[in-house]
């Protein structure tokens, strides 16, 4: 089944006219992405030079996605639209919600009885609106929208931080929160930044141990967490057309982890391979035609550092397997560095668990090259040291790695196979050797490794490599091992050395599947009268937040002065938390419980300024909630970095949190807040920051005057009596001061 090939050739039937008069109009060659981008502008948009990463530009996207745990929400609020039917094709993917702890079939029962009420929700919610519905045990949303719905020269939004997967298949998918969903699939247009444009030329070619992982790996640790932001990542050259679609999926995922927009790579014949394999012919028939449309122009290639904002180069024939971690994915060493930072840090040398899977490498490829380490161990007599934990990325793989015997090899090996979900990787893990916070050491294929989020247990060292290298560190059980250089001794003590890593792009047989898990909605499903119970724990309707009363913020209490990073993480854990994602009042009870309070080094304890004992955080805001007291939160860098959720925005709202005051933020935050009608101010001196003393009264000055690019100021009252004042930025534009004033995004569209 093709889905939307009407859609795609419309699309495809455009694209070279609108490419055209985008030269025309620029006078210039265009990047791969600003063909796309020009393409799906509102239709009242202009094109023009806009200034990038800093004007704002409507666009039209072809599709929306959402994932189970963020669809909750985000449906929520398409109920409260007035919409009666989505506007653009969509899909609801049930991913997350699915617990791993024994294995695949009692793990997937388990969560159909546990989370039913909610799934029913979300398929009659999806029945009713026109939406696809992915069942459990479908798979990991980014691995079947490659696998259904991604197409080179599309555009799509997800509810999900990882939805830039896509662009292994030529596509600009951006991940968004709830709001900016519902903006989509009521037909009206998406704002965005317009982003800069990071070039990555990628010469040579891989090979041995090194994989498409290690790409971005390294890019991870050439960025940053925040290197990425506002941009997206663009990679051509020789190098891109060696890697595989699967791959090149593998490595736009993870610009997320360096705060990218998205990322995406041109279309080529590894893309028209991946798109028929998959049952899609008529789409890479169809790309072949415009082929020059998917690509960018020969002279931007020719001369990369006049049309990108930046360029960086890496060479894949001396590209080494990297690792990265632990904490943060951006501390990047390769693998000939890797041992000596493990013992000069002291990381818990012992290797516990190997994990391979999430959206970011559970495809075919993925798993077969993975497999041919594993048996190349039991062939020479060596047994896994460590704990092993294979996800699949979909069920269309998992039944072809099945029929084709690679699930067989890991199990032989004591691998346990769990559901096609998302896992542990997003803290859906009962990890049942692990009662204590003990330092310990996990190695993952997985694209985050923050404290806590895959097994609750802030001191997990988690690093992050490629699936053949989580293999071979599984087998070895030691950090320290290097399979290009190091050898392994059998019980009988015969030295092994492992030999490189091979497996198939694609399988040689093609891919089967009995049933995909795919569900239609019904023609008759606005029929459909969606009940959510009073007294329910999971599910709750969403009331409007209330519009600005027009006056400055006046002796807010600062709630927490963050210390250090705070991602989304920090502010709406996941883990057993995912529970509670259709019920704002309940889930808020996890606001910023991960964040560490500058003034004492403790999570969830911080001082009220009233009684002067210490409480969590949620406690302290319910309070001043129920005095009906705003309040502030002061952080760091790159706030919000992480997942895409935008619990992380409504629940400071559903609390009157009215400000958020940071150094800096992440993207896709800083809209959300933005969505919900909270204040997103930043510091303009960030030694300001310094400024703020626990028990602080501040406000807010200038708000009678919103404007864009005006500045607002702050005025500190310290316990003492005397007083700090300094100016902030905003980003907001007249329509985000629009939503701000109406309350939020919602309020301005009802």
């Amino acid at each position: 089944m093709i889905f939307d090939i009407d859609i795609i050739r419309h699309i495809y039937g455009e694209l070279p006219k609108k490419t055209d008069r985008a030269k025309e109009i620029l006078q210039r060659p265009l990047t791969l992405s600003e063909k796309i981008l020009f393409s799906h502008f509102s239709p009242d948009i202009p094109v023009k030079n806009y200034k990038r990463a800093t004007d704002y530009v409507d666009f039209v996207p072809d599709r929306v996605a959402m994932q189970d745990a963020t669809a909750q929400m985000a449906l929520l609020q398409l109920m409260n639209s007035g919409r009666t039917s989505v506007a653009v094709p969509s899909t609801v993917h049930c991913d997350h919600l699915i617990r791993a702890y024994k294995n695949a079939a009692d793990d997937l029962h388990t969560a159909e009885i546990s989370n039913k009420e909610v799934y029913d929700f979300l398929r009659n919610v999806s029945n009713k609106y026109g939406i696809g519905f992915w069942k459990p045990g479908a798979g990991i949303i980014h691995q079947v929208v490659l696998e259904n719905y991604a197409f080179p020269g599309g555009m799509m939004i997800g509810t999900d931080s990882h939805t830039p997967n896509a662009g292994g298949l030529g596509m600009i998918a951006i991940g968004v929160g709830g709001a900016d969903a519902v903006d989509v699939m009521a037909g009206l247009p998406w704002e965005l930044k317009l982003p800069k444009l990071i070039g990555v030329k990628l010469t040579g070619r891989l090979s041995g141990w090194a994989a498409p992982k290690d790409i971005i790996l390294k890019l991870a640790g050439i960025l940053s967490v925040k290197g990425g932001t506002n941009a997206i990542i663009e990679y051509f050259g020789e190098g891109a057309e060696s890697i595989s679609a699967t791959g090149k999926a593998t490595i736009c995922n993870m610009g997320a982890e360096v705060g990218a927009t998205t990322s995406i790579f041109p279309f080529d014949e590894k893309s028209a391979a991946y798109l028929e394999a998959t049952q899609r012919k008529e789409v890479a028939d169809e790309a072949r035609k415009i082929s020059s449309c998917l690509q960018a122009d020969p002279e931007t290639l020719a001369h990369p550092e006049t049309y990108y904002d930046r360029v960086i180069e890496i060479d894949l024939s001396k590209l080494e397997p990297y690792i990265n971690g632990p904490f943060t994915p951006d501390a990047a060493y390769p693998i000939s560095d890797f041992a000596a930072a493990v013992k000069k840090h002291n990381y818990p040398r012992k290797m516990e668990v190997g994990l391979i899977g999430s959206c970011t490498n559970s495809s075919y490829e993925d798993l077969s090259r993975a497999a041919s380490i594993v048996k190349q161990a039991k062939k020479n007599g060596l047994d896994m040291k460590a704990r092993f934990i294979i996800n699949p990325g979909s069920e269309q793989v998992r039944y072809t790695a099945a029929r084709d015997g690679i699930l067989q090899d890991f199990e032989e090996a004591g691998a346990v196979i769990m559901a096609n979900a998302c896992g542990p990787c997003i803290g859906q893990w009962k990890r049942n050797d692990e009662q204590s916070e003990r330092s310990n050491s996990i190695v993952t294929s997985f694209n985050r490794n923050f404290a806590k989020r895959n097994d609750g247990n802030p001191n997990t060292h988690a690093f992050v490599a490629s699936p053949e290298l989580v293999a071979a560190l599984s087998i070895a059980g030691d950090l320290c091992f290097n399979p290009l250089n190091d050898t392994l001794e059998t019980q009988n003590g015969k030295k092994v050395k492992l030999s490189e890593p091979m497996g198939f792009e694609m399988p040689p047989r093609g891919y089967e599947v009995k049933n995909a898990g795919f569900l239609a909605p019904s023609e008759t499903g606005n029929r459909i009268e969606i009940n959510i119970a009073p007294d329910s724990e999971r599910l709750q309707k969403l009331s409007p937040f209330p519009a600005w009363d027009g006056k400055d913020y006046i002796d807010l209490p600062l709630l927490i002065k963050v210390k250090g990073k705070c991602t989304t993480d920090h502010i709406s854990m996941a883990g057993p938390w995912l529970r509670f994602r259709g019920h704002l009042d309940h889930i808020s009870d996890n606001m910023l419980i991960g964040a560490v309070n500058a003034f004492n080094g403790k999570t969830n304890e911080i001082l009220d300024p009233e009684t002067l004992d210490y409480k969590a955080v949620p406690e302290l805001a319910r309070k001043f909630k129920a005095s009906n007291t705003g309040s502030i939160v002061v952080a760091e860098e790159n706030y919000g970095e992480g997942s895409s959720r935008e619990h992380a925005a409504m629940e400071p709202r559903f609390l009157n949190v009215k400000v958020i005051l940071v150094k800096s933020f992440a993207r896709i935050h800083e809209t959300n807040l933005k969505k919900q009608g909270m204040l997103a101010l930043t510091f303009i001196n960030k030694n300001d920051y310094d400024k703020i003393q626990e028990r602080d009264k501040i406000s807010v000055i200038g708000l009678t005057d919103f404007a864009p690019g005006k500045n607002l100021t702050i005025e500190a009252l310290h316990p003492d009596g005397t007083k700090d004042s300094f100016e902030v930025a905003h980003t907001c534009n007249e329509q985000q001061i629009g939503w701000f004033k109406a309350g939020s995004a919602l309020n301005a569209i009802r």
